[in-house]
């Protein structure tokens, strides 16, 4: 059995593959983007994401879309919300999806989408299947394997590690841009948003940053 790290970039064409993939990579109004779950029949697909971003922007964008025939928004806060998207599926969708999908490969939560056209994600399941999943992705995008490895080094599994307070702090300390290169927040920041001190802030941010680097090397 295998676990892969997979990044597939589009170059430009996310839109063409399906257009909730362009708007999800490509649409100035989406900061980030990660699909959670979804079910795929080949001919349709659905998708929760969770987004940060503009959400009146995001829900405009999906009315025009043909290929989106139905969809749910729960707002979290005015940045950030969950969507669930039943999509039907294109040509070129089900040429990216399918070979992914078939046979008794897992593809592991979640699927993070990029704002170059990329999307991340983890499969686990037979060598030659994964191999041959990869080799089967017939749409034009680059398909680079990015890691190889065991169970434990996928996104799941390391946030297994973190108790409920931790997870919930490095997801702020996401959302507000603390891991952002230059940075956009400080502890400080993350503090006023969590109503706690600073200082309980640095503590829970260094125990999580510590399981999540020892879930991944050890």
């Amino acid at each position: 059995m295998k676990h892969v790290r997979v990044r597939i970039t589009a170059r430009g064409g996310a839109g063409d593959i399906h257009p909730m993939y362009g708007v999800m990579t490509e649409a100035s109004f989406v900061e980030r983007a990660t699909a959670i779950q979804w079910n795929y029949t080949g001919d349709a697909l659905g998708i929760l994401h969770y987004v940060v971003g503009d959400a009146d922007a995001l829900e405009r964008a999906m009315q025009e879309i043909p290929e989106v025939v139905g969809y749910d928004m729960e707002r979290i806060d005015e940045r950030s919300c969950y969507v669930y998207v039943r999509d039907a599926t294109t040509d070129s969708l089900q040429k990216m999806f399918s070979p992914i999908s078939s046979g008794g490969i897992i593809v592991v939560p979640p699927i993070e989408y990029e704002s170059d056209g990329t999307v991340v994600f983890s499969m686990f399941g037979p060598d030659d299947e994964v191999q041959d999943a990869i080799e089967g992705v017939s749409v034009p995008v680059d398909v680079t394997i990015e890691a190889v490895g065991g169970l434990a080094g996928t996104t799941t599994a390391i946030e297994a590690h973190l108790t409920n307070r931790q997870r919930r702090v490095v997801e702020i300390a996401v959302e507000l841009g603390y891991y952002d290169i230059p940075r956009t927040a400080s502890q400080k920041d993350i503090a006023a948003k969590l109503a706690c001190a600073p200082s309980t802030i640095a503590e829970h941010l260094r125990k999580a940053e510590s399981r999540i680097l020892r879930a991944q090397f050890a």
